[in-house]
């Protein structure tokens, strides 16, 4: 979202002028304020929000994501799902994650308060784990195995809306909403075999999920403070399904959650601009119904603080492209250690 410290709005001052002794015309009351100078382009984090599409005018941004995961440590007893969904008893003694996703994004002006998003993403997975699994009595056995996935992601499509002007030293508010669809492989919808261990990986998440949030906005030449405030709601599903024959799923409820977000956009030069920030995401338990021996349990998974310190650097190459990159660096022991963000976007004028 392009953020601009000067936010697309002019301020008008009209003068009287009267004619001196001298034949010069001069300003009677209040003096004219000087506009204030064109101040370059500044580059919030994506999906946060920000000042609006112009009307008319379309933005195509392709993006490359790299996220890798690594962890020493990761435990189950029962059914836990995180991003994907594990079944047994064991104990991983090493994981690691590695996902890239392409996405090509649209964003169109449909007023000049009004903007509409699309975002298609196709997802590659690759992850590593090695896991000690215990058994009845002393026996154990080693779980040593690479599984990948790619496929479509997850569709999302997001609505933003300008509430206010501005005015009288106001922050700028704006009202997001976002939906993301299921159109990726959920973790119910890939092959397992018959311990019900997923033999591929998963490139959605599986469940329907909406997110207002709400973004501020607060002009300082030559900086923009921006604070973004959202809650994340995942429906639930039956999803009714055998995994292995004791082991039946019934109702899943992912967990819902809180999104915080707040950092500052500082415009460099007419051209180049960085972004620092912070954004945490508390996610709620995750409540697993399934049937074993015909016995209905509910298992809770436990909650999660994902914890990210952002930073972006963004340059304007011509009127209708610049390139932004992000870094986000995970502070929290359930983020990623890093997710890097490349975005291209493309406008152009269609109405």
């Amino acid at each position: 979202m392009l953020l601009t410290t000067a936010l697309g709005l002019s301020q008008v001052v009209v003068a009287q002028e009267s004619a001196t002794p001298g034949g010069i015309t001069s300003p009677v009351g209040q003096a004219p304020v000087e506009a204030p100078p064109e101040q370059p382009e500044v580059q919030a984090i994506a999906d946060i929000g920000g000042v609006l599409t112009p009307r008319g005018r379309l933005v195509l941004e392709p993006s490359l994501q790299y996220s890798h995961s690594g962890v020493n440590r990761l435990t189950f007893r029962g059914i836990e799902i995180l991003s994907t969904l594990l079944i047994g008893v064991f104990s991983a003694e090493e994981a690691e994650r590695d996902i890239w996703t392409a996405a090509l994004t649209g964003r169109l002006g449909v007023t000049d308060r009004l903007e509409m998003e699309l975002k298609v993403p196709y997802v590659y997975r690759d992850d590593t784990v090695r896991a000690t699994v215990p058994t009845v009595g002393d026996d154990s056995f080693d779980i040593d195995r690479d599984l990948s996935g790619n496929g479509l992601g997850d569709i999302e499509v997001t609505a933003r809306y300008q509430l206010n002007r501005g005015h009288n030293g106001w922050p700028f508010f704006v009202g997001n909403l976002r939906y993301k669809s299921v159109t990726g492989d959920g973790p119910f919808d890939i092959a397992r075999d018959s311990d019900g261990i997923e033999k591929e990986l998963a490139t959605g998440s599986g469940f329907h999920a909406i997110e207002p949030s709400i973004t501020a906005l607060f002009p300082s030449d030559p900086a923009v403070f921006f604070a973004n405030l959202g809650y994340l709601y995942n429906m639930s599903d039956d999803v009714d399904i055998q995994l292995t024959d004791e082991l039946h799923i019934g109702e899943v409820d992912p967990g819902d959650a809180v999104r915080l977000s707040f950092g500052m956009a500082y415009a460099i030069n007419p051209r180049a601009s960085f972004t620092l920030g912070f954004k945490n995401d508390f996610i709620g338990k995750t409540e697993t119904e399934y049937f074993d021996d015909d016995a209905r349990v509910t298992q809770s998974s436990r909650t999660l603080n994902v914890g990210s310190l952002l930073l972006g650097w963004s340059y304007q190459l011509n009127q209708d492209v610049s390139v932004n990159l992000g870094l986000e660096l995970g502070v929290t022991d359930d983020a990623p250690n890093t997710v890097l963000t490349l975005r291209v976007p493309f406008g152009s004028n269609v109405f």
